[in-house]
């Protein structure tokens, strides 16, 4: 992408949303690996969605230590293309493939090697127990792939290339779905596997995936990566990354440990309400998708801008990405609790889930509301370089007021998962007022990250 294109994309909202669509596309065709497993998975035995819920609640986690890696080196390659500064992108691109290689064959082991106590710790109920450990040590082989398939993604949104990786998740989830129907229920004479199929077919899916956006970006930008880069070893490069990515993926992983937090006081309440709380998650991400598709939209342009010194155009995008972000969450939460008992019946006849779901898609508008201000005032202020501020509000209240609030209503009062769904409410909110103040105050303006060149000054 010339530079001309990429300063036509960064000046209105045709361009944000035109890297906004394909993002939502992959987004939801992401979502639809781990919730197809799920949903198909429920057909074969209603219990087993339980065994991979919670199999997701770690498998997510431990994703999540990619985003270290990946966020970093799309924040310095946008930053870097902003300023007019090319040179550093081989480099950049080959350490960071390689660091995200390393990290996804330390993930595999561990989940090989470590599922049982981690599960044992979760209180996970013994009549899944079992299933969630196969599941998971199947899955954990896709661990490493799916690190090697995100850190090349995150190359092609750095350059606004975003239709490419939307294409190919268009593929992996068509053979994720349909590895799924011949692994689960063991078609074409093959024994049903149940769970434990689902988890092939995704590491099938996943290799394919791996395959095909590698050639592709080979194809497109040749010498791009080579080991001559690391010859010697850019140690400079690496700490920058680590000092970028670190509190960057932090943020999220902060986030999602205090999920299996939220996850443990919920097992240790029944079967019907883990159940339940892995169909609310399943529906809550149709609320959310659209603020975290355009909020990565943002981020990425929002990074080329900083690097380019153009900070009142920042400013002026993410003021437009966050009513957008707001209004579509809005209408979805709302549709979702108005249509929550017959949408949560295609999935499910257990009534102890069915009674639950009203009250929960109620708790979940102003939870969604929150959500939307968050995820994008998150990545435009990490995306301009303000990197510790957020991952520092986001421990505090995730585990203050979301688990430590959760267990106090949800077990201590015993409001049960209206008490936990509350919890996580306020801890949206309040971390939403807290970013936007941040942004108020201008904080961010001064963070750049790269030193900007003739070109970024323009």
């Amino acid at each position: 992408m010339t530079m001309t294109a990429a300063k036509k994309n960064n000046t209105g909202a045709p361009g944000i949303l035109g890297l906004t669509w394909p993002i939502f596309v992959e987004l939801v065709l992401q979502m639809l690996v781990g919730n197809a497993d799920q949903i198909m998975v429920g057909w074969y035995d209603p219990d087993s969605v339980g065994a991979i819920g919670n199999a997701n609640q770690i498998t997510n986690l431990l994703i999540l230590v990619f985003s270290v890696v990946c966020t970093a080196a799309m924040i310095l390659i946008s930053q870097h293309l902003g300023a007019g500064q090319r040179e550093n992108l081989g480099r950049t691109c080959t350490l960071s493939l390689l660091v995200n290689t390393v990290f996804g064959g330390a993930v595999m082991v561990l989940l090989l090697v470590g599922c049982e106590p981690i599960y044992r710790s979760m209180g996970v109920d013994a009549l899944i127990f079992q299933e969630t450990c196969a599941y998971t040590r199947i899955i954990s082989v896709g661990m490493l792939l799916q690190a090697i398939y995100l850190t090349f993604t995150a190359f092609f949104r750095s350059h606004q290339m975003m239709r490419e990786s939307m294409i190919i998740s268009v593929m992996v989830n068509l053979i994720n779905i349909g590895g799924n129907a011949v692994f689960i229920n063991g078609a074409f004479g093959l024994p049903a596997m149940g769970a434990a199929g689902a988890a092939l077919a995704s590491d099938l899916s996943r290799l394919v995936g791996v395959g095909a956006i590698g050639w592709l970006f080979i194809r497109r930008f040749p010498g791009l990566l080579s080991m001559g880069y690391l010859r010697p070893f850019p140690g400079g490069e690496f700490v920058r990354l680590m000092k970028i990515g670190i509190p960057t993926g932090g943020e999220s992983v902060s986030y999602n440990a205090s999920q299996i937090c939220i996850q443990s006081i919920c097992n240790r309440m029944s079967l019907v309400v883990v159940n339940t709380r892995v169909y609310a998650n399943m529906f809550a991400m149709l609320s959310y998708i659209f603020a975290s598709a355009i909020g990565q939209a943002a981020q990425v342009v929002s990074a080329n801008l900083m690097g380019a010194g153009r900070l009142e155009e920042i400013d002026r995008l993410v003021k437009r990405t966050l009513l957008r972000a707001l209004a579509v969450s809005a209408a979805v939460s709302v549709a979702l609790f108005l249509l929550a008992r017959p949408v949560y019946s295609l999935f499910t006849t257990q009534e102890g889930v069915l009674a639950l779901c009203g009250t929960i898609m109620l708790i979940e508008i102003p939870l969604e509301l929150g959500r939307a201000v968050n995820i994008v005032m998150c990545r435009c202020l990490q995306a301009c370089g303000d990197i510790r501020f957020p991952i520092a509000i986001c421990i505090l209240s995730a585990w203050i007021t979301a688990v430590g609030g959760g267990f106090l209503l949800g077990s201590v009062l015993g409001f049960g998962l209206p008490g936990v769904w509350a919890a996580m409410a306020c801890d949206e909110c309040l971390r939403a007022v807290l970013f936007l103040l941040r942004w108020r105050s201008g904080r961010w303006k001064e963070k750049c990250l790269v030193e900007r060149g003739p070109r970024g000054a323009e």
